[in-house]
């Protein structure tokens, strides 16, 4: 059997998608099992163990793209697929599937696109509280794939030798050492209704320094605000004085490094977005930060027993929303979180985590 699983865009998204992976794989082990993905999200499927190829996508536009794709649809035609399986429900994934000739094409009824599959599945309301993982699972029902488990099917990503070795040398060239405790706080989001404060972050970086002068605080961003760390890390130095070596420069991480740097931290703070997931397939304790969207929705899936602890501001009227506008104007859900709760949060994160 030739089985074809497509998911473009977003890191989060996909990486949601990888106890599909494992739980296709345990079904259908002798299945030729491929991954569609776009170049952002790949690093998370590169050397995944269950796959049989992984097919990357460039993310063009215009005539470009046009052609691309045709090209792609017949390159996909030409493997013969028994079963395809649109993850994604938007209008290219869903022509993908449709044009890779499958028998047998799994997608959601989304308007427009539900001709494109010969097996039709549910999707789940957007700002339901039920998480993102067990919302793509539905799409193995027509397979005969039963309920997912975050202990039997956890979110997974491999890590990588080679960028651990990078991240181990940048290590060493800060000072950093096996007796100082790692904290890895991501700092931005796609977009404002995932982004703390920035003078928030700054005092929690300060809180947690001070608390531990072994401690070392690395800050991350993505590519939606690569300055943001910087930023940040220039005000929680200014804040912190002497003790601003604790706040060490090293650089910019990709993916793979950044799951190689979360897996050697002792803790891992942040909000909603991409690196929170990719923090959700290591064992390290974690405090994520959310707002607009839910724990139910978005907290790791994985063993119950590593720690994983959400701060947010619980119950608002406007929570959660669809992230188009915010209804009080002052995203509150986010500023309301003050920076002492999160230090309450990373500290007993920090316990767990010498306890494992």
């Amino acid at each position: 059997m030739k089985i074809l699983l497509v998911r473009l865009r977003l890191v989060g998204d996909v990486v949601f998608t990888t106890p599909l992976v494992r739980a296709v794989r345990g079904t259908y082990p002798d299945a030729r099992l491929t991954y569609l993905v776009e170049p952002s999200a790949a690093p998370i499927l590169r050397g995944n163990p269950h796959l049989s190829e992984l097919i990357v996508v460039p993310k063009t536009s215009g005539v470009e793209r046009l052609r691309g794709d045709v090209a792609l649809a017949r390159r996909l035609r030409r493997q013969h697929f028994d079963v395809a399986i649109d993850l994604h429900g938007g209008p290219r994934s869903a022509w993908l599937t449709w044009g890779s000739g499958a028998p047998m094409r799994i997608g959601y009824p989304i308007r427009g696109r539900r001709w494109m599959y010969t097996h039709v599945v549910p999707r789940a309301g957007d700002l339901a509280p039920r998480h993102s993982v067990a919302n793509q699972w539905d799409l193995l029902g027509p397979l005969g794939i039963g309920p997912p488990s975050p202990a039997q099917n956890p979110v997974e990503m491999e890590e990588d030798p080679i960028a651990t070795g990078r991240v181990d040398q940048r290590m060493a060239r800060a000072g950093i050492g096996p007796t100082n405790p790692i904290v890895v706080i991501h700092v931005s989001a796609g977009n404002a209704f995932r982004r703390w404060p920035p003078e928030s972050f700054e005092m929690l970086v300060e809180q947690l320094a001070r608390g531990d002068h072994d401690r070392r605080i690395l800050l991350t961003s993505g590519p939606s605000d690569a300055a943001a760390a910087r930023r940040i890390a220039d005000g929680a130095r200014a804040r912190l004085g002497r003790l601003a070596t604790a706040v060490p420069d090293t650089g910019d991480f990709d993916l793979a490094e950044l799951r190689s740097l979360i897996a050697r931290a002792a803790v891992y703070i942040g909000g909603d977005s991409g690196p929170l997931h990719i923090a959700s397939t290591t064992e390290t304790p974690v405090v994520a930060l959310l707002g607009p969207t839910l724990a139910e929705r978005s907290m790791p899936w994985r063993d119950p027993s590593c720690f994983a602890e959400a701060v947010d501001m619980g119950a608002l009227p406007c929570r959660p929303c669809h992230q188009r506008t915010c209804a009080p104007g002052d995203f509150r859900c986010l500023t309301g979180i003050a920076p002492e709760r999160v230090v309450a949060a990373a500290e007993r994160a920090l316990a767990a985590g010498q306890d494992r």
